[in-house]
């Protein structure tokens, strides 16, 4: 199994999960005299089925991801340093957006807002940081795609 099918596979397993715990909670009392629309024994044990298979997904991800280089970095190093630009660019989206914004004055006694940043330097920022972030996930999803999954 290549590592990206595993992680596709864990995608779909917390999907499930999911699931199971809201059919559980669905089917957990029931009117006195009539039946659950599915059975709880039944649902608990695909969802400890699941849980098993998620918990040994997650080890072997993890462990191919520390063992995994690409340009003397783990994948587990790159997937933290995409994790930190996307944080980064997502703060900076914010506050860039927040300073483009414009307020109209009804009378020119009001108070004037402006930016107190350069709002076409830090868009230029986030351009490149969304470049850089796209060509790192390229690369992390090459990798997955290549990469057998240590079972």
């Amino acid at each position: 199994m290549k590592l990206a099918e595993a992680l596709q596979e864990r995608a779909d397993i917390n999907r499930n999960i999911e699931q199971l715990k809201s059919r559980l909670n669905n089917n957990v009392l029931v009117q006195e005299g009539e039946q659950t629309a599915e059975k709880p024994e039944r649902l608990k044990r695909e969802l400890d089925d699941s849980i098993q298979r998620l918990a040994y997904l997650i080890s072997r991800i993890n462990l191919t991801n520390c063992e995994t280089k690409i340009g003397g970095q783990t994948l587990t190093e790159l997937i933290a340093e995409k994790d930190a630009l996307s944080l980064k660019l997502s703060a900076y989206k914010e506050i860039a957006y927040t300073a483009s914004q414009t307020s109209y004055r009804a009378r020119g006694t009001e108070i004037k807002i402006k930016p107190a940043i350069a709002v076409g330097k830090w868009q230029a920022e986030i351009d490149a940081m969304s470049k850089e972030l796209r060509l790192l996930d390229n690369k992390l999803q090459a990798c997955n795609w290549n990469t057998d999954l240590i079972e």
